[in-house]
């Protein structure tokens, strides 16, 4: 009794004081329970003196799905918990998180959870709570506004339901939704893509029911997940070779399939299969009438088990948004198979890969249907593709493939396993939504992948993977921000920029260029000395191991003295402006400049070819006696003394003594290469075999 009795005083004065006006005020669900604990008998089973009032008031509903008390749930997370779990400064966060784990555990395996709006209250007010779990960090929740969740709450409990996120694109997914409200979620937008979650789950469910392609989908299990083209005004056009046909297109979790359209009817469907190993590519492609490339709308399809490649055209006014969603789930289709294939995933687990792949695209159709307004990047909300781009993605997909391995060979022995903590199987929660789950399903609790693997008051491997990845991207991203404001328009500007990047470089070719020139004899024969004596003393290496050293010497040196101060940046003198003609005729002169080069390229090895095959025998035997010469003196002088001759003999060419023998060799030298005429060479033109259809 004086247990209830200090219970009652403690939420009378939490009323006194305000801190349940904002959910006393709206008669909020939260309210109805506070009142109902206040007269509740049992009040002091229901209280946890550590949490705060709206935790406590979680943990009672969490209680009330679990059938025990709050108490109890204490008294069990005491006993299973480590000691840094049970910290004082994380033991309020902690055994909230146990608690809602525990109890998300069992309510995802009710059938149409999901559906269920005490439910998704309830996965709200989780994230409320976990913002303040504790007695002292109650305040953090302004009574005079909206009550909205951050990205830290979210990220941490809606990846324990497999079908709202996950860890790796669950930042990502509070971006999309917080975007129109401060980078806060709020509850109507929360429940609104929830909504859509449950539209699009029901969708797919009628779409792989039907009769659509039943035929053919019938031996894989296949699950329609998206279909295009059924509008007679909004079309996919099929493009193979010159050849254009309209018709409707199913994405299934296995393949890619055109119906190409009919009067009444459709033609016998063409099937692209997303599931082998056929070295397929799937990027963005340009369109137009005559094969132009004009319209940004398609995409480019093709595999070894294709004659010709395939383009998938999707017309519309203005964008190509339509273009880019196919595109993404195509991709993470495809992206999932070869994820599969790689790390030879089978059974139960190549079931799971396949649904995590679903449910991003679930997710995709989700968040397109309840807003046109909000700014989606389709790849970044599919895991599987996110991975691809990611720096370390690939760590994360080894990770991701290494979890199943983990739970089978027993070595999970932590407190997520005493517990039962991990996030919930997507075999079981698939199979409560009203899907099949493979023939394997039974032992889904022994050998399947959970989705975001959250434990209590730790990072899994997985989220540490993700994490890193992460801070690597957004390193990336702050980078390419650098790069894309240095960037100038112009060919004559960007000449102007390198130029100035490469002087320090013109300077040294410069000095060397004195040096070998012998501009100044002394410093010339000082340098000659200098390194004919490294040569001689077998110190070359050492000398070019000093090269390196010397610049990485200068970073550090410069890295200490430069600390906070400004960048300094790199000054150009922009050339005076060119009009349209102007810049025109240097592009003109430019490509021609190009082209000289390759001219003198193919001279070059045409003469080379007319050598070696000794088509001019005069100056290949020329050339031959010179080769064996060198081959003599690489054989039988030593490496150290062959080194010093060639650079004695490269070094002293311009000194004094040798300048004049040196410009009569090199002048004999242009002319015997001169005289060689170049080989032969005849153009022809492919004659088509075969035109296209």
């Amino acid at each position: 009794m004086a247990v209830a009795e200090k219970t009652r005083n403690m939420l009378e004065g939490l009323v006194k004081e305000g801190s349940f006006k904002w959910l006393l005020g709206k008669k909020s669900y939260f309210g109805e329970e506070f009142e109902e604990m206040e007269k509740s008998p049992s009040a002091g089973r229901n209280l946890i003196q550590e949490l705060s009032p709206i935790a406590n008031l979680v943990v009672r509903r969490c209680s009330k799905i679990l059938k025990i008390s709050s108490s109890e749930l204490q008294e069990s997370f005491n006993q299973e918990a480590s000691d840094s779990i049970k910290h004082p400064s994380r033991y309020a966060r902690n055994l909230l998180e146990y608690c809602c784990f525990k109890a998300l555990s069992l309510t995802t395996q009710m059938s149409g959870h999901l559906f269920d709006k005490t439910f998704r209250r309830l996965t709200y007010d989780m994230m409320i709570a976990w913002e303040a779990p504790a007695t002292a960090s109650q305040p953090l929740i302004n009574v005079d506004e909206d009550v909205s969740v951050g990205l830290e709450a979210f990220c941490r409990i809606a990846p324990a339901i497999p079908i709202i996120a996950n860890v790796i694109i669950s930042e990502n997914l509070f971006e999309v939704l917080s975007s129109t409200t401060g980078g806060r979620l709020q509850f109507p937008m929360y429940d609104k893509y929830l909504s859509g979650l449950e539209r699009a789950i029901k969708k797919m469910k009628s779409n792989s029911e039907s009769s659509l392609l039943s035929a053919i989908r019938s031996s894989r299990g296949e699950k329609v997940l998206e279909v295009d083209g059924t509008v007679t005004t909004q079309p996919v056009l099929e493009h193979v070779g010159i050849s254009t046909w309209p018709g409707r297109l199913v994405l299934t979790d296995h393949a890619l399939y055109f119906e190409a359209h009919r009067v009444v009817s459709y033609e016998k469907p063409k099937k692209y299969d997303l599931s082998d190993d056929l070295n397929q590519v799937v990027k963005p492609e340009l369109t137009g009438p005559w094969g132009t490339r004009l319209f940004d709308k398609a995409v480019f399809y093709s595999s070894v088990s294709l004659s010709e490649p395939v383009v998938l055209e999707f017309p519309e006014l203005k964008g190509h948004a339509r273009r880019d969603y196919w595109l993404a789930i195509i991709r993470e289709i495809l992206f999932v198979h070869k994820f599969i294939s790689k790390y030879r995933i089978q059974g139960v687990a190549r079931d799971e890969a396949l649904w995590k792949a679903v449910l991003g695209i679930l997710r995709l159709q989700a968040l397109q249907d309840i807003s046109s307004a909000i700014p989606i990047q389709n790849d970044s909300l599919l895991m599987f593709s996110l991975c691809d781009q990611l720096p370390g993605g690939d760590l994360i997909l080894e990770t991701l493939a290494d979890m199943p391995n983990l739970r089978e060979s027993g070595h999970n022995n932590d407190f997520r396993a005493v517990s039962g903590m991990h996030s919930i199987s997507v075999s079981d929660m698939v199979s409560n939504l009203g899907f099949g789950f493979g023939t394997s399903s039974s032992n889904s609790n022994v050998s399947s992948i959970t989705v975001g693997e959250i434990s209590v008051g730790e990072m899994t491997s997985l989220e540490i993977a993700v994490k890193e990845s992460k801070s690597n991207y957004k390193k990336v991203i702050s980078a390419q921000a650098t790069v894309d404001g240095v960037k100038v328009d112009g060919l004559d500007t960007n000449l102007a920029v390198m130029k100035e990047l490469l002087s320090p470089l013109d300077e040294l070719r410069k000095s060397l260029q004195s040096l070998a020139y012998w501009d100044d004899p002394w410093k010339s024969s000082g340098f000659c000395l200098f390194f004919s004596y490294i040569i001689c003393r077998g110190w070359l290496g050492y000398a070019m191991a000093a090269g390196l050293v010397l610049p990485a010497v200068f970073m550090i040196i410069t890295r200490c003295f430069s600390q906070g101060r400004p960048v300094i940046e790199v000054k150009v003198i922009a050339p005076p402006p060119m009009n349209t003609m102007e810049q025109l005729l240097a592009v003109q002169n430019a490509v021609s400049q190009a082209e000289q080069l390759i001219q003198d390229g193919n001279i070059i090895l045409l003469k080379l070819r007319g050598l070696l095959l000794s088509i001019f025998p005069q100056a290949t035997e020329m050339l031959a006696f010179a080769l064996l010469s060198a081959a003599l003196v690489l054989a039988l002088l030593p490496c150290k003394y062959l080194v010093l001759l060639v650079f004695l003999a490269v070094f002293t060419m311009y000194s004094p003594p040798r300048k004049a023998s040196t410009e009569r060799w090199n002048r004999r030298l242009r002319e015997w290469w001169f005289s060689i005429p170049a080989a032969p060479v005849t153009l022809e033109r492919d004659k088509e075999e075969k035109k296209k259809k």
